[in-house]
């Protein structure tokens, strides 16, 4: 009988190894306003409500505008202010789907619903601004902890997306869930008068901040102070993101703050497009020292009713723009002044119609959330 091996033959490592999975290519990379744009995320109109009635809701409101508000909070927008809205915002995702950038919607969701936590309850708002609810940094989509109570849930509509977008190699991230007492807003609080310094409703109690506050430049990031973004939000993001970005506070004159788009626009490497109501240039801070900064033209004077209903908004809202690239951007066709003033400044601009989409808080810039652009993480500062 032959011998046995004293030794059986040593396995071929190569084939015990277990194939390791390709890395997944994120779908979500977007480092700046004016990369080449190539998905976009846009809200919708269906089931939306009047915001509920909330102190942080009407500090930004005239006090006849707050009473308003106040008897139609949780109501259905009436069908006068949806249509004319909703026709706009078709043509404009057509728009954006000629040029060839991928447009995905949330899903619909009835806002009328009531919904609560241990210590308050609230009916929703709409999903007509997802630039607000979240923040897109490279390939992260973060979502943001908001001061108004009726936005509590409203990413909820877009899980589908994230959820998409999470298994094809996106980072998701959720800032905390903020609990919104008492103690986070300033029973105290009046609008400041022209001289006097600026008071926000907002406490330090918790970090809060809608997205809509922070604009994007690469590795640098601006914001304003407000309304619904306090310091202890400011410095959640900052210690987030950690040492690879640098956040800067852009100074706002405004007696109302809420978002940064129609105060500080960059709109490609080295320019900016400032609200000379609400910014003092000089007072800008020094890593724009070598910047174009382009003082927005005053704005037409459109409908007066519009405006007196959108007053949250204002008629700033003719610097809302959405860049396609460093040249190309939309802008809305009724604010003639400032489709002249980009030629002039060596943009494309791209007129489309958005003026009823004031009612819902926004126009393209608000309408919109950058899910892709063509480009990498780089310093312009």
């Amino acid at each position: 009988m032959a011998a046995e091996p004293l030794s059986k033959p040593l396995a071929d490592p190569a084939a015990e190894r277990v194939a390791e999975p390709e890395p997944l290519l994120s779908p979500v990379n977007s480092h700046n306003e004016w990369d080449p744009l190539e998905e976009v995320l846009v809200g919708r109109l269906e089931g939306a409500t009047i915001p509920s009635h909330h102190p942080v809701v009407t500090c930004n409101i005239p006090p006849w505008g707050a009473r308003l508000q106040g008897l139609a909070a949780g109501l259905k927008y009436p069908r006068a202010l949806l249509g004319p809205a909703q026709e706009e915002l078709d043509q404009f995702i057509a728009l954006l789907q000629s040029l060839g950038v991928t447009v995905r919607r949330p899903d619909t969701l009835d806002h009328g619903q009531r919904f609560g936590t241990p210590d308050w309850t609230s009916r929703g708002f709409s999903n007509t601004c997802p630039r607000d609810s979240m923040l897109v940094i490279g390939d992260e989509i973060i979502e943001t902890p908001m001061a108004w109570p009726c936005r509590y849930f409203e990413t909820h509509a877009y899980r589908t997306i994230l959820k998409d977008y999470f298994r094809r190699g996106a980072r998701w991230t959720a800032a905390p869930k903020p609990q919104l007492t008492d103690e986070l807003f300033d029973a105290e609080f009046r609008i400041p008068a022209a001289g006097e310094p600026m008071r926000y409703i907002l406490t330090e109690f918790e970090p809060v901040f809608d997205a809509a506050d922070f604009v994007r430049a690469g590795r640098d990031l601006f914001v304003t102070r407000s309304n619904v973004t306090n310091r202890m939000g400011i410095d959640w993001l900052r210690r987030h993101l950690g040492s690879g970005y640098r956040i800067h506070e852009i100074e706002s004159r405004c007696r109302t703050p809420m978002h940064i788009d129609t105060t500080f626009v960059p709109l490609a490497p080295g320019k900016v497009l400032v609200n000379p109501d609400y910014v003092d240039v000089d007072r800008l801070p020094e890593v724009l020292s070598s910047w174009d900064v382009l003082v927005a033209p005053e704005p037409d004077r459109i409908d007066e009713r519009l405006l007196r209903i959108t007053s949250m908004c204002g008629k700033w809202l003719s610097m809302n723009v959405l860049m396609l690239d460093e040249h190309r951007v939309i802008a809305e066709r009724h604010h003639t002044g400032m489709l002249r003033a980009l030629e002039r400044w060596g943009f494309e601009p791209v007129p489309c119609d958005l003026l009823h989409y004031a009612p819902f808080a926004g126009s393209f810039h608000c309408a919109t959330l950058d899910i892709r652009r063509r480009g990498t993480l780089e310093s312009y500062c």
